[in-house]
C-alpha cells in the first residue's frame, strides 16, 4: 500500500475515460498544463507594486 502500480494507473485511466470521454481528455490535459504553468509563473515572478499617485490631481499633496 502506498505506491501506485501500473494496474492502479490503468484502472484510473479507464475510469477517467468513461467519465469524461476520449474527446474531453486533451482539453482537460491542456487546461491542467496551463494551470500548472501559470502557477509556476506566479511563484517565480516578483510581486507587482502599484506606485501610482492617489492625490487625484491635487498638486499640494494633501488627500481630498
Amino acid at each position: 500500500m502506498g505506491a501506485l502500480s501500473i494496474q492502479h494507473l490503468l484502472v484510473v485511466l479507464v475510469v477517467v475515460m468513461v467519465l469524461f470521454g476520449a474527446k474531453k481528455l486533451p482539453e482537460i490535459g491542456g487546461g491542467l498544463g496551463r494551470a500548472i504553468r501559470n502557477f509556476k509563473k506566479a511563484t517565480t515572478e516578483p510581486d507587482e507594486i502599484d506606485i501610482t499617485s492617489r492625490n487625484n490631481g491635487n498638486d499640494n499633496g494633501k488627500p481630498m
